[in-house]
């Protein structure tokens, strides 16, 4: 009588705690501000390698035990660069050693050009791989339209004419495709590694050689919290893009991503097949380009992940753990720039 008894509390007990988690997870997911806040009560793991120091060729020894109240590395051994867990002035030497030029991609269509382009290049030049040869690439259907930026010793600027789609997501889609040909191009001749950018945010810190690798993911700032079953991976099993349960790392932001040129070549080849794939069949992933580049990087593991600092959205507030912002959102005017 009395194990019945325990056994009936104890389903009373675990029934209420997964009403309580799908409650939350609801409100997560549908943006509640007070829900937001808790959420950084999840806690986001501990560095398996935390305990000893982790070397790479840009930034020379990592210290993943700077920040016990993140997480520092993967599962697979690769740092995530927190501010604090590297030394600034070594990665500069590094890259400096090795002779790198590095290239900036960024997309500006349509009233995208006007609305973001020059503020991103402006703070590109104060903030971006500061002392390193760059090439910026715009990739813009108005050439002319592209503003006069001032820019310093060794650093360039292309503009690639490209064609306006129809559909802002078609832009989004279409942005692999293109970029897999500028890398197989002159983009792929003048640069070692290339990082590819959204132009709808603006630099506001040090985004230097710490950030090199031979491929390179962004956690997205919105889900860095969240448990792995409540990630917006593309669910939909007949989209090349998907991802069954129980896949998927981390989810990453489409708005960050770089690596060397062989690896982007790479990237960029699989996501724009995947997106062939899933046209052909009448279908569209969730988040567009994003749910294929997520795919890619639960396939082909990468070998730097950078963490929130590096691309933060203001909208989300103050967090304790994000010490110095490289990248801020802008605004998200899309009733104005999609018209």
């Amino acid at each position: 009588m009395v194990f019945k008894e325990r056994l009936r509390a104890w389903k009373r007990s675990f029934w209420r705690l997964i009403l309580l988690a799908l409650g939350l997870s609801g409100l997560l997911l549908y943006g509640l501000p007070v829900v937001r806040h808790l959420e950084v009560l999840i806690p986001m793991g501990i560095c398996p390698l935390a305990r000893r120091p982790l070397r790479d060729n840009f930034t020379g020894p990592l210290q993943p035990w700077a920040r016990p109240e993140v997480l520092t590395c993967t599962s697979w051994g690769a740092p995530i660069i927190w501010d604090g867990t590297f030394d600034p002035d070594v990665a500069q030497q590094k890259a400096v050693e090795q002779n790198l030029t590095i290239g900036l991609t960024v997309f500006a269509v349509g009233r995208y050009l006007e609305k973001y382009l020059e503020r991103f290049l402006e703070t590109a030049e104060r903030h971006f791989m500061v002392g390193q040869r760059v090439v910026y690439y715009v990739f813009t259907e108005r050439p002319a339209a592209v503003p006069h930026v001032p820019l310093g010793p060794g650093r360039r600027l292309r503009v690639e004419r490209v064609e306006r789609e129809r559909r802002w997501q078609d832009v989004s889609m279409e942005r692999m495709r293109t970029l897999h040909e500028a890398l197989g191009g002159r983009l792929g001749r003048e640069a070692r590694f290339v990082f590819c950018m959204d132009v709808d945010q603006h630099f506001s810190g040090a985004f230097g050689p710490e950030a090199l690798a031979e491929s390179v993911a962004q956690l997205h700032a919105w889900h860095y919290h969240w448990p792995q079953w409540l990630l917006p991976f593309e669910r939909d099993a007949r989209s090349a893009a998907a991802l069954a349960p129980g896949e998927g790392d981390f989810y990453y932001h489409a708005a960050v991503f770089g690596g060397s040129v062989a690896a982007l070549r790479g990237l960029t080849a699989h996501c724009a097949r995947g997106q062939r794939q899933d046209r052909a069949r009448g279908l569209e992933a969730r988040w567009h380009d994003e749910s294929h580049l997520n795919k890619f990087f639960w396939l082909h593991k990468p070998a730097k992940v950078l963490s929130p600092e590096f691309c933060w959205s203001p909208d989300i507030g103050r967090r304790a753990e994000i010490r110095r912002p490289r990248l801020l959102w802008a605004p998200k005017e899309y009733a104005l720039v999609r018209a």
